[in-house]
């Protein structure tokens, strides 16, 4: 199973080489954040017509996710559960059946949490603990988990190019860095550091100060992985080439892929 991530800053404006990308890749489940439209807006037609089920949670203008996927979809949850009142689209999860097995896979777009010392860092905290929380108890489930998406955390000095530049950033505090690292206490493994442990690898790159052609980056979109996902994984990478396209999104996906 080839199951990406990827914020897509906008799921129409960016449609016209996202299907492509996903038949070029080969991508069995696709986890969107950002996709920014109503459910019933959502291109819905455009990805069944290549194959794919589609589940959303939308959001007019703003935030929302969805998961794409070749394999049945069962057993949907749309927000974070403990956090009902939300009122902004930032979780969906669902269980992936394939004839070898099944996954519990999430798609998730956390709060960015700026500006400092406002009540936007708070409620980013909040719904990091609440994430916490559900985390734990999927756990007590005993199967391959899968909590994919746009994490809107720098977890180490090696996930940003200059970390003097992000000091006042929500991204990069510690309470935030503390909530990644609370998932890997839990038991989850943030794959891509399976496979590479140095600096210099980014999954957003801003669309100012040419940041991307400098690779002044960071890493916030992640695949965290239970016991039982690392013990099918098979590879986890960055695919940096679609920030290089015309009126890019300013994240790339990230693909792990799973021997299921």
């Amino acid at each position: 199973m080839r199951i990406a991530t990827w914020n897509v800053n906008s799921v129409r404006q960016r449609l016209h080489f996202l299907s492509g990308w996903l038949k070029d890749n080969a991508i069995d489940v696709a986890c969107l954040q950002e996709i920014k439209c109503t459910d019933e807006n959502f291109p819905r037609q455009e990805f069944e017509d290549i194959g794919y089920n589609v589940e959303t949670f939308g959001q007019k203008t703003f935030n929302g996710v969805a998961i794409l996927s070749k394999f049945p979809i069962e057993d949907i949850r749309r927000g974070l559960p403990g956090f009902e009142h939300d009122p902004l689209s930032r979780y969906i999860e669902a269980s992936i059946v394939t004839k070898k097995g099944a996954a519990r896979i999430a798609s998730i777009y956390a709060p960015n949490g700026n500006p400092l010392g406002t009540e936007k860092f708070t409620y980013k905290l909040e719904w990091l603990e609440k994430l916490r929380l559900h985390a734990q108890q999927l756990l007590m489930m005993e199967e391959p988990i899968v909590l994919t998406g746009d994490f809107n955390i720098i977890p180490e000095n090696k996930d940003v190019h200059d970390p003097r530049a992000w000091v006042n950033d929500a991204l990069f505090q510690p309470e935030s860095r503390a909530a990644y690292r609370a998932l890997v206490n839990l038991g989850y493994t943030d794959a891509f550091r399976l496979f590479e442990t140095g600096d210099g690898h980014y999954t957003f790159w801003d669309y100012q100060a040419g940041a991307w052609q400098k690779n002044n980056g960071i890493r916030i979109d992640f695949a965290m992985l239970s016991p039982q996902a690392v013990d099918i994984l098979k590879s986890c990478t960055i695919d940096k080439e679609p920030r290089a396209l015309e009126k890019p999104s300013d994240h790339v996906p990230v693909i792990t892929v799973l021997d299921i």
